[in-house]
């Protein structure tokens, strides 16, 4: 079914709807989705995957994706017409069935908003209007202060923090700079990171503390989706062979 996660997050529509409205075999749908994301096609940032549990029926956890809208359109646009339809159809039914979302009450709820990932304000920039006069401050702020840190990431990312951490290293995107992890310089330049500096309250100790932008929460997501794509591939064909 086509859900919305959050206030003013955006809908998704699961690859188990799709395969059903379609009257497809769900692993055809998860082939295709798949085979998009390793040739970069799909914004996988704003998508998930999961593990279904098996029904009454018993068998294996099914891997099942939730897709926004646009790459939902894109996965089905090989198949027919009127199959495309159905699928048009069904989300503009859970579309205007779904609550409008909530405008922010009070000038906090605003500030928190506004640390959420550049995306997610976006989609609520005409409900945050409509909380002036401080929306002026509010962009201000996720400008200046919207990045998160390592532990922050992983926790949006259902990772595991040293699965996260090996990942990170093993894909040149941080290295190691005197026990702390620091972005290779590429990815600084390129906005996905930043680093701050700071002084530890109690020892003074000083210290360079790595910041994901929200651009860099953004495609870190997408890095991170694609690298679990390729886990499970590889754990297929280990089975396989």
């Amino acid at each position: 079914m086509l859900t919305l996660h959050t206030p003013g997050a955006e809908a998704t529509m699961s690859s188990r709807e799709i395969a059903e409205i379609c009257e497809a075999r769900h692993d055809d749908v998860i082939a295709t989705i798949e085979r998009l994301i390793n040739e970069e096609v799909l914004r996988l940032g704003r998508n998930t995957a999961r593990l279904q549990a098996p029904g009454v029926a018993g068998g294996r956890p099914t891997m099942v994706y939730d897709l926004a809208k646009r790459d939902c359109l894109i996965v089905i646009s090989g198949y027919s017409a009127a199959l495309r339809a159905k699928i048009i159809d069904r989300w503009i039914e859970l579309e205007a069935a779904a609550p409008a979302p909530a405008l922010p009450q009070s000038f906090a709820e605003a500030l928190r908003l506004a640390a959420d990932p550049q995306d997610v304000i976006a989609a609520q920039a005409e409900q945050l209007a409509a909380a002036a006069p401080a929306v002026e401050f509010v962009e201000r702020y996720a400008d200046s202060t919207g990045t998160k840190g390592f532990r922050q990431v992983a926790k949006l990312l259902n990772a595991k923090e040293n699965e996260f951490r090996d990942f990170l290293l093993d894909s040149k995107i941080f290295y190691r700079l005197s026990g702390e992890l620091m972005p290779h310089a590429q990815h600084i330049d390129a906005g996905r990171f930043c680093v701050k500096a700071g002084t530890a309250q109690v020892s003074r100790h000083a210290y360079n503390a790595a910041r994901f932008t929200p651009k860099g929460v953004t495609w870190i997501a997408g890095e991170w989706a694609k690298h679990q794509v390729a886990l499970r591939q590889r754990a297929g064909a280990e089975i396989a062979a």
